[in-house]
């Protein structure tokens, strides 16, 4: 059995949270972001888990420096991979901003790609990791229009990896 690792992205509020849970519905996922031991930090330092643009910025700013100065989220990527391995789980979502980030663990560990878009919502552009959201070439795109599209969208998507990938999962 290949386990999947998918990179999630998609501008806040788009739906990424929801479109996990619904391919959780389908299938056993390990949901993981490159962004928690951030927030960890970040909360140390007085943040209060707001996602105001000026937290947004504050975040996407504390995650270059800990990639600069040690890859920090990168290592905390790989643990979350081999804890995904090690798992009963058959899909991983990671979810990253940054497209040079995305390219790494596409690169690295054979990850397919997905951006999901929601009409209306404008990209953030306060910082330069939710302004470059758009800015990779990703393996699938899923529009989010309504929940009921999103949920359907979730069970193709879930149902796709599978064909491809010789998986079977208990939920579907």
């Amino acid at each position: 059995m290949e386990k999947k690792i998918i990179v999630i992205n998609g501008t806040g509020g788009s739906g990424k949270d929801t479109f996990v849970s619904y391919c959780e519905k389908y299938c056993n996922i390990y949901n993981f972001s490159s962004i928690d031991k951030i927030k960890e930090i970040a909360t140390i330092m007085g943040w209060d888990g707001g996602k105001t643009e000026k937290d947004r910025k504050f975040l996407a700013d504390l995650k270059e420096l800990a990639t600069n100065y040690n890859d920090l989220p990168f290592n905390c990527i790989k643990e979350g991979i081999n804890e995904f391995y090690d798992s009963n789980s058959d899909i991983m979502f990671i979810h990253i901003r940054e497209p040079k980030e995305i390219k790494r663990v596409v690169d690295e560990y054979n990850a397919l790609s997905l951006l999901i878009k929601r009409k209306n919502y404008e990209l953030i552009k306060s910082n330069t990791s939710d302004a470059n959201v758009e800015n990779y070439d990703y393996d699938y795109i899923i529009e989010n229009e309504t929940l009921n599209k999103l949920d359907e969208s979730a069970k193709k998507f879930v149902a796709e990896l599978l064909s491809k990938s010789n998986l079977t999962c208990e939920n579907s």
